[in-house]
């Protein structure tokens, strides 16, 4: 339900929510304008995100091949210990990285979602936002540059393999407190109270081994109009997360099927497949890294003597594999996806909402149903809408 203003209507939805979720009619196709639309900003997107990309690369690959040692032997000056020095020079990357991209993330993340009528957000409210990313992943950041450039410096010529394993675990630990410490920083997020969403819900999980410790409310409404659900966390901390926005605007037949997508997730262990595959990843990438810096410092090459202007070359090459594995990474995206649709159709044998659930989607968050085929192989981790809705018709 939404106002004349745009804003979901908080006590609308809680009433509907109490009540069981008022049935909404089936989605239609979309219109051609709004398929237009869809298509421009997806268009849009997607051009800004290849300069934004393009641009971190270009400056990395600066800070790399002209700047470090530079730098360094300036800090050196001023910071004889290594790890303020490692620090600062971190920090002055960073910021020299922000002042390039920061244009283009303005214009993608405000403009854009403003001139489609996706952000709900002032643009006080997105300064601080954007503030309170930049200062978690300051810190974030300069923890794990730390943390790496000691493990580089203890342990010698096996760097690459325990900076793999010490990867692992940080992934694992993210992924348990990302959704109880994270997350809350930047939404709220409630219990979900609705006793026939939970039954329903209880009965999806039955007989699947998955133990959830809740189910919430995200609150997107105050910043988006676009809808999202998501299974987060790992062990005692996972839990279902349902925006407001999808809330509002899906029927209860809609949100089971969302939801026993989520289920699939679980189901198929793609959470853990996920973070095995992250491992491989940054195994290949830290080697990777090691032979540059075997073939950047030369015959004197000692992991325990690596200088801090070396820490320009690992994040180039880590940037640089990245985005050559990327395309890989979301063809596995993609796949676990289809398992996901097929594992809800079969669970739930709700086609038509499925269906339904989908065009809404697609219409809520200007998805064009049929992207380029290239970008969809490139970039995208979830299969086009189409694609999706085709699924149904198995």
């Amino acid at each position: 339900m939404q106002d004349d203003s745009g804003m979901i209507d908080e006590q609308a939805v809680a009433n509907d929510s109490a009540a069981g979720q008022t049935p909404q009619p089936p989605a239609e196709e979309m219109t051609p304008d709004q398929l237009a639309e869809a298509k421009r900003y997806g268009q849009q997107k997607l051009a800004v995100s290849l300069v934004e990309k393009a641009t971190d690369l270009a400056a990395v690959t600066v800070f790399a091949l002209l700047l470090a040692r530079p730098l360094d032997a300036w800090l050196s000056e001023w910071l004889p210990c290594a790890t303020l020095r490692l620090l600062a020079f971190f920090g002055i990357m960073t910021l020299a990285m922000a002042l390039c991209s920061w244009p283009l993330e303005f214009y993608s993340g405000f403009v854009l979602e403003h001139r489609f009528g996706l952000s709900r957000q002032t643009l006080l409210r997105w300064l601080a936002r954007e503030a309170k990313e930049a200062v978690l992943g300051l810190l974030l950041g300069a923890v794990v540059v730390v943390g790496l450039f000691w493990l580089i410096w203890s342990t010698g010529s096996a760097w690459w393999i325990v900076s793999a394993l010490a990867f692992f675990v940080v992934s694992v630990v993210l992924g348990q407190l990302a959704p109880v410490l994270i997350l809350p920083i930047f939404y709220r997020v409630e219990p979900l109270q609705d006793a026939a969403l939970d039954e329903r819900f209880k009965r999806l999980v039955s007989g699947t081994g998955l133990s959830i410790q809740g189910i919430y409310r995200l609150v997107l409404s105050a910043e988006t109009a676009k809808a999202n659900a998501m299974l987060a966390g790992l062990g005692r901390t996972r839990r279902v997360l349902l925006g407001d926005t999808l809330l509002a605007h899906f029927s209860a037949d809609e949100i089971e099927v969302v939801f026993a997508h989520e289920v699939g997730h679980h189901v198929y262990r793609h959470i853990p497949k996920l973070i095995a595959a992250g491992f491989v990843v940054s195994l290949l990438g830290f080697w990777l890294s090691d032979r540059a810096l075997a073939a950047w410092i030369g015959s004197d090459y000692d992991p325990g003597q690596l200088p801090v202007a070396a820490l320009p070359l690992v994040m180039l090459v880590f940037g640089a594999f990245g985005l050559l594995v990327m395309p890989l990474q979301n063809i596995l995206s993609r796949h676990f996806e289809r398992q996901c649709d097929r594992y809800a159709l079969r669970r739930t044998q709700l086609r038509e909402a499925y269906r339904s659930a989908f065009r809404k989607l697609a219409r809520l968050n200007k998805d064009d149903p049929n992207p380029n085929r290239l970008a969809t192989f490139l970039f995208r981790s979830h299969p086009p809408i189409a694609e999706r809705l085709a699924l149904a018709d198995e």
